[in-house]
């Protein structure tokens, strides 16, 4: 999953999820080491994505088909995942929501911080994270875009 907050990826990944995916979030992550406020200071950030990646790899190596419940707000980070996936035959494939901004930062002011994805964002933070999202090309591989509103 790619996109900014707000975009409507949970929603597309516990779909994917119902149909037998496995879904890894880095917000639930998050939420279970009982963090309740997004961005994170370096050490937890990394110490959760080192952990989601050894998972991921696990279950890959298992043969489980594996979504990703991540903002990708970066081609460094996809291309980051890219190269821990080709060398276990796996070509990633990007589902990008291309959310218009007003409706992305709509659903953030809605947040309640009641569970893993409904961290609360300022109005500024989510329109910077909105701003500086990098998207995706067809250029970086299998490419997939929904217009979720």
């Amino acid at each position: 999953m790619c996109g900014p907050a707000g975009a409507g990826k949970s929603t597309i990944a516990r779909r994917l999820e119902s149909g037998g995916m496995v879904r890894l979030s880095f917000d639930e992550a998050a939420w279970r080491m009982g963090f309740r406020a997004m961005p994170l200071e370096a050490g937890p950030r990394r110490e959760i994505e080192a952990a989601l990646q050894s998972r991921l790899i696990k279950l890959v190596q298992s043969g489980f088909d594996v979504v990703l419940d991540f903002s990708f707000w970066s081609l460094n980070m996809r291309e980051e995942y890219r190269r821990l996936l080709r060398p276990l035959g796996v070509e990633p494939e990007t589902i990008y929501m291309a959310t218009p901004r007003e409706v992305a930062l709509e659903r953030i002011r809605g947040r309640a911080a009641g569970h893993a994805d409904d961290f609360r964002l300022s109005e500024k933070l989510a329109a910077k994270y909105f701003d500086n999202f990098e998207v995706p090309t067809a250029e970086e591989g299998p490419l997939e875009v929904i217009v979720f509103p």
